[in-house]
């Protein structure tokens, strides 16, 4: 072959391969722009915008979903990401790392020759069996007080002791079977303020405050109306109020209005919470009657004063309902207050649902952020270990994983034995980068883990990040949900699979709102 035919073929491949290359590069800079938070000795990432305002985090999915990237494949990446955090509400940057470990040793395949297809075949052969693994490896956790409950939120807590007892207490609180809904998430109960002190407490936390300064501070023993809409009189057309029937007509609603105020104070109505706004003549007639009225609540919140007091909510023709049915919508909380220090209402002891508020303190605005996403994992944590169960930490499962699906090599057939080795190589890398990140030679330590692991057999030995010297995880208090770990590599192999597939790139044309493509006036 000659120089010249050797370079066209060389340019085939290259043609060939472009949109590949382009794809796992934009996923391999992803990767790295949060692989060095990983593990207790991960460092922290600055996120600055274009006015100067400046985040920083260790958090992996905040990165993520805060950085600047145009590339689609970067933004698949991306939402995946944000889907894990979703779904298990930690685990977001291992996810991320395999999934950019799985794409470039995929890549390095189909370069030297390995069919595509061929290495997607290998992968999810490997996948499978290491999600597998990973499952029958799940230590079920028999109930909260359980030691391994807090270890779990220690760890994503990144080891902030305070934030890992909230968040326990907070479990406790709900209990084994609201963790377990499918509906609830921990995390959402997790909020932060800058000067409030640490505190968990049965209720919820309205982030307004009263309508007025004249309204009661404190009450107790309180009946709640929950008013999913303005409270205000139902309108009536501007046409319409020019008749003489429609401006009978508006006469009628206003009265109905006042009629509607006043069952509610003869209801003994104590607090009401309203979607949107309220009329300045219903502020002026519950002030005088002594109840506390809170406007424009976030619909999340307005949700879970509901659940947490029993209340029905209603919309503001519902108002129209007589007292005795009017009455079955209320709901009831053991006490209410006005925190003007927080700017902020507290609903706690409701007769609903159990409804747990972890309320987490912060030196400094500049902080309130952080401490809240760190919360929010150490939640989501504990509440996947309570659902799968809990698996050694510090990449040392990963390792003993990807030492078993090796091992199916030899039973797979021709070229996708391949993709077996993309999805070792995987599992692999959480330690390598934990190991790095700690400052030592991830080849070293890795054989070293497992040499130790295979002398053994115990899946649990991994690196101490200290000392660099092997060390048992589970002895150590390094644990893991395991629906986080089996999560991630799911998602990895997802992002990884589709990178994969993709052979060109080619740019859509512009479409209209109907879905019809723009005509060319060229």
């Amino acid at each position: 072959m000659t120089l010249k035919q050797q370079a066209s073929q060389g340019s085939e491949v290259d043609e060939r391969l472009g949109a590949l290359m382009t794809n796992a590069n934009a996923i391999r800079a992803i990767a790295a722009a949060v692989e060095g938070t990983l593990g207790p000795k991960g460092l922290d990432t600055m996120l600055v915008d274009r006015f100067g305002d400046v985040v920083i985090t260790n958090d992996g999915v905040t990165i993520l979903t805060r950085m600047e990237a145009n590339h689609p494949a970067a933004r698949l990446l991306i939402n995946i990401a944000r889907a894990q955090e979703e779904e298990v509400g930690d685990g977001t940057t291992t996810a991320t790392v395999m999934a950019g470990q799985l794409v470039a040793t995929g890549v390095e395949l189909v370069v030297k020759g390995v069919p595509v297809a061929k290495v997607i075949e290998g992968m999810r052969v490997g996948l499978k069996a290491a999600a597998e693994i990973m499952r029958q490896a799940a230590e079920p956790v028999a109930d909260l007080d359980d030691p391994r409950i807090r270890q779990v939120a220690l760890v994503a807590g990144r080891e902030h002791e305070d934030i890992a007892d909230l968040v326990v207490e907070a479990a406790r609180l709900v209990g084994i079977a609201k963790l377990k809904d499918p509906h609830f998430k921990l995390a959402d109960t997790v909020i932060a303020q800058e000067n409030a002190r640490n505190e968990v407490f049965l209720g919820v936390v309205i982030s307004k405050e009263r309508l007025n300064r004249q309204m009661p501070l404190e009450k107790k023993n309180v009946k709640v109306l929950v008013v999913d809409d303005a409270l205000e009189p139902e309108e009536v057309d501007e046409e319409a109020l020019s008749t003489e029937a429609g401006f009978a007509r508006y006469l009628e609603l206003q009265q109905q209005f006042r009629d509607n105020l006043k069952k509610m104070v003869d209801l003994g109505v104590g607090l009401i919470l309203v979607d949107r706004s309220v009329a300045p003549e219903a502020e002026e007639i519950l002030t005088d009657a002594g109840i506390m009225v809170v406007q424009r609540v976030l619909h999340k919140e307005l949700h879970k004063a509901a659940e947490h007091t029993g209340a029905r909510m209603i919309k503001r023709t519902g108002l129209k309902k007589a007292s005795e049915e009017l009455a079955r919508f209320l709901g009831k909380a053991r006490h209410v207050f006005n925190d003007e220090k927080l700017a902020q209402v507290c609903i706690r002891g409701g007769k609903g649902k159990p409804m747990a508020t972890v309320l987490v303190g912060a030196a400094t605005k500049e902080v309130v952020g952080e401490r809240e996403r760190i919360a929010k994992d150490a939640a989501g944590a504990v509440q996947a270990a309570v659902r799968g169960g809990v698996v050694p930490g510090g990449g040392s499962l990963e390792l003993w994983t990807a030492r078993e699906v090796e091992r199916l090599k030899s039973s797979v057939r021709g070229m996708a034995a391949y993709g077996v080795e993309c999805v070792v190589e995987a599992l692999k890398r959480p330690m390598a980068q934990i190991v790095a990140n700690a400052g030592f030679n991830p080849l070293e330590k890795i054989g070293d883990v497992v040499a130790a692991q295979a002398e053994t057999g115990n899946r649990a030995l991994a690196i101490d990040c200290d000392t660099g010297a092997v060390a048992d995880m589970l002895a150590g208090g390094v644990v893991d949900p395991a629906d986080v770990k089996i999560y991630a590599l799911k998602a990895a192999g997802e992002v990884a699979e589709a990178i994969l597939r993709i052979d060109t790139i080619i740019k859509k044309r512009e479409e209209n709102s109907d879905g019809k493509g723009l005509k060319n006036d060229a």
